[in-house]
């Protein structure tokens, strides 16, 4: 049980990790691009863009290979050695001195991230069927927490310059593989290893095999809905913001670190009161009220404070992955919860690739001059249509399963 604390510990840092890295980058970003290719600030963020964008097309098209090579060989080799590359990583990108390097960083950078789905696999593996959903959200904590801590450390560290950020990821990133060498065990029994696959061992093998599990399909599909839903926040929220309430970027930052506290705080301590209290399907259908609440509230008002009280409400509804995540690992073998959770780091990844280009596309033309209506917060209404589509889903999937029947 010793063992297994200090390892979920080391599992919740290598998540939380991976969540800052990406936020430390944040407030550097258009400094550094100018620096290395010079332009003006928009070309900086068409840059940008590429860069955040390789990033999620190498987390889509790794995870499963990343969960499928934890199900051949192990979960601690996968996770140490993805590690030690991350970290090598943020030192070439502290030194990068062209675009190109940058972007050749954010390729590899992509691929060591895809290891969420190696972490997640491990918590499966340490944990027994009635502790799966706990675990899960506390990974979902961890992500929360980085997704807080990054952008604030980013932007403390820049007044040092433009590669500080990077230099104390890898600070971090040697730490965490320093500690995950001492206290990471190996979970993966020789007899359950299972033989690596390309088929299997990408986006689409992977779902259509996991497809062929009774009602797993149509989870994964419930899963990829709500990541799109839920992506509107990070992808349309500042110029929403801006636009609606007039705010400024320190107004948006506080709002988003908000935000991600909030959904830090429901993912590792509310989780397990409302397990014991409504089950899985339970849960899963309360954090969908939650969410259409929420994204039908931000939708229609104009009081930027109403927004900021209406941020718990939507974080509420990030009791939904853990929940369904459980209720998937147990329909699922021992030797294939990586290539599980690989499918469903994919999905996440496709829909931070899909997401910002639709919702940005939807609020750009409910804001335009020539907007039918005027409605900033049409992406919103988007969401609670994707919302109210994976609930129904679910229901027509689960409405009359007992979470008896889900073990």
């Amino acid at each position: 049980m010793k063992n297994n604390r200090a390892a979920i510990v080391f599992i919740m840092l290598t998540v939380m990790i991976d969540a800052m890295g990406i936020g430390l980058m944040i407030p550097v970003m258009p400094d550094l691009i100018r620096e290395v290719n010079g332009g003006d600030l928009g070309q900086a963020a068409l840059w940008g863009g590429v860069l955040a964008t390789t990033f999620a097309v190498m987390q889509f098209l790794f995870g499963p290979v990343m969960g499928g090579l934890s199900d051949r060989f192990g979960r601690r080799p996968v996770l140490l050695v993805s590690l030690g590359v991350m970290a090598a990583d943020y030192v070439v990108m502290a030194l990068a001195g062209s675009i190109w390097l940058l972007l050749l960083g954010r390729v590899v950078g992509g691929v060591t991230a895809a290891t969420q789905s190696t972490a997640t696999a491990y918590m499966a593996d340490i944990s027994t069927p009635t502790e799966r959903t706990r675990n899960f959200g506390l990974v979902g904590a961890a992500f929360g927490f980085g997704f807080v801590l990054g952008p604030v450390m980013g932007g403390l560290l820049a007044e040092y310059g433009t590669r500080a950020p990077f230099w104390a990821a890898a600070l971090l990133g040697t730490g965490n593989l320093m500690l995950g060498y001492v206290v990471l065990r190996e979970t993966v029994k020789p007899a359950d290893r299972r033989p690596f696959n390309w088929r299997r061992a990408n986006p689409l093998g992977a779902v259509r095999q996991l497809g062929k599990l009774p009602g797993v399909r149509n989870l994964l599909l419930v899963y990829f809905l709500y990541q799109v839903a839920f992506s509107v926040y990070p992808s349309i929220w500042s110029y929403f913001g801006q636009e609606r309430f007039g705010w400024t970027p320190a107004i948006i930052g506080l709002s988003l670190a908000f935000f991600g506290g909030t959904m830090a705080l429901v993912q590792g301590g509310l989780i397990s009161p409302l397990l014991r209290w409504l089950g899985e399907r339970g849960t899963v259908l309360t954090g969908y009220a939650f969410a259409a609440a929420a994204y039908g509230g931000l939708a229609v008002l104009s009081s930027g404070p109403i927004a900021l009280i209406l941020t718990p409400l939507a974080a509420l509804a990030g009791v939904i992955p853990p929940a369904l995540q459980g209720i998937m690992s147990r329909r699922v073998a021992p030797n294939a919860q990586g290539e599980l959770q690989g499918a469903l780091t994919s999905a996440s990844a496709l829909a931070m690739i899909l997401s910002p280009l639709v919702m940005t596309a939807t609020f750009a033309r409910f804001t335009g001059a020539d907007a039918p209506i005027y409605l900033p917060g049409a992406p919103f209404v988007l969401a609670l249509l994707l919302t109210l589509l994976g609930a129904a889903i679910f229901l027509g999937r689960l409405g009359a399963v007992r979470d008896t029947d889900l073990t």
